[in-house]
């Protein structure tokens, strides 16, 4: 496997642990990265939070000399909210800058923030632009949109902002994890744009690996590594040998 340039950023390789919710903290994704993981982030933070100094985000943001390549995964409404961040030192603590455009939560949408941003790409292209001028790495997650698709329309104002990246989860943002992810959709994303393009959605073995590299740049791995950090380990090992390995712990 290759490995991936985000930027002037050099990935060990394609495999991505999602930010996810309660789950991704420092720990985590030392297990992870152990187990194999080229790129890792914090959890998605309200970008208010860490302006206001809220204790528990201040956790949520821990990082150390090991958590590396890491990426500082955030989402929030306001224009003037991320000028204000990008005043702050923390913000080169990390290796990028992950703007999210796809949660789904409620209490994040019900702000404007998460996937409610899909609804207007022009927003989103403000705020990549805004974070850029500090001369960071920045990078987008979006969903296929959030109640429409405008995947594509969505990409391309990421791109024409200077983003570096692009991952896409492959479902609307009122799809659950019942509704399977269309791959077809990052595809089309992939050969619409000129930036790296990650695909994330249904990858739970080294043969969902292989074809989502088939057709973008890189794999991101989410409910799969829930309880399950090995899951990279078994990628690599399926990659490498085209066979899948099954951990010992593992049930049948």
């Amino acid at each position: 496997m290759k490995p991936l340039k985000i930027g002037n950023l050099k990935l060990k390789n394609r495999l991505f642990l999602a930010p996810m919710v309660e789950v991704t903290d420092l720990a985590y994704r030392f297990l992870c990265r152990k187990a194999g993981a080229g790129m890792a982030y914090t959890e998605m933070l309200y970008i208010d939070a860490i302006l206001h100094e809220n204790e528990k985000t201040k956790k949520l943001m821990l990082t150390s000399r090991t958590d590396k390549p890491v990426g500082l995964q955030i989402t929030g409404n306001g224009i003037a909210e991320f000028k204000k961040l990008t005043k702050r030192d923390e913000i080169w603590n990390y290796d990028l800058i992950d703007v999210n455009c796809g949660c789904p939560s409620i209490r994040i949408t019900g702000n404007e923030a998460g996937s409610y941003l899909l609804r207007n790409p022009r927003k989103i292209g403000e705020i990549i632009k805004v974070l850029k001028n500090t001369g960071q790495i920045v990078t987008a997650k979006i969903r296929l949109g959030f109640k429409e698709n405008n995947v594509l329309k969505v990409a391309k104002a990421v791109e024409r902002a200077g983003a570096d990246l692009l991952t896409v989860h492959a479902r609307l943002a009122n799809q659950g994890a019942s509704v399977k992810a269309d791959w077809s959709q990052i595809e089309k994303v992939k050969k619409s744009i000129g930036i790296p393009v990650v695909g994330n959605g249904d990858i739970f073995s080294g043969n969902d690996a292989e074809k989502m590299l088939d057709i973008c740049d890189g794999v991101m791995i989410a409910r799969a590594a829930i309880g399950n950090t090995l899951i990279f380990s078994e990628i690599l090992h399926y990659l490498k040998t085209g066979k899948e390995k099954k951990t010992s712990w593992k049930k049948e």
